[in-house]
């Protein structure tokens, strides 16, 4: 089961992946994993041992122009969900929000759910880049997310 959805400022894609929720999990919230699945393209390292817990962490993540991100988290639940904002370093978050929430269907699948909002967007300059972020470029992660998921 595929979905895509957008709106102006919120794109959604959802796919079921033949894993458990605890497997596709610590492939998000292990920031050291997420270039592996990214399907924007857009990140190139995260030091190991930055494993999320708990609403207020923060991770840092270098993305592929060579910038680095803090990335705080705004949204967790273990297993079931997880959302951060990211920001540049020491700065406030630029408003806009990557979040993750998955479903078990039975003991082997699970339902994931990618959104990436940016209806708090203020800063100008990344709204290019906000607007070039597609229901399918969400949906590139879940292929390779499931890929890396369902090998396991």
């Amino acid at each position: 089961m595929t979905r895509l959805h957008e709106s102006e400022h919120v794109v959604t894609a959802s796919r079921d992946v033949a894993a458990t929720a605890a497997e596709i999990f610590e492939l998000i919230a292990d920031p050291s994993q997420q270039p592996r699945w990214d399907g924007n393209d857009n990140l190139s390292e995260a030091l190991s041992g930055q494993r999320v817990h708990a609403v207020g962490d923060v991770f840092i993540m270098t993305i592929t122009t060579g910038s680095v991100r803090e990335n705080h988290v705004v949204e967790f639940v273990e297993q079931r969900r997880i959302a951060w904002r990211p920001s540049e370093p020491g700065q406030p978050t630029a408003g806009h929000l990557w979040r993750w929430v998955l479903e078990p269907i039975d003991a082997s699948h699970t339902r994931v759910t990618h959104t990436y909002d940016w209806t708090q967007l203020t800063d100008e300059k990344r709204i290019p880049r906000a607007r070039a972020t597609t229901a399918d470029k969400l949906r590139a992660s879940l292929d390779r997310l499931a890929e890396l998921a369902e090998r396991r």
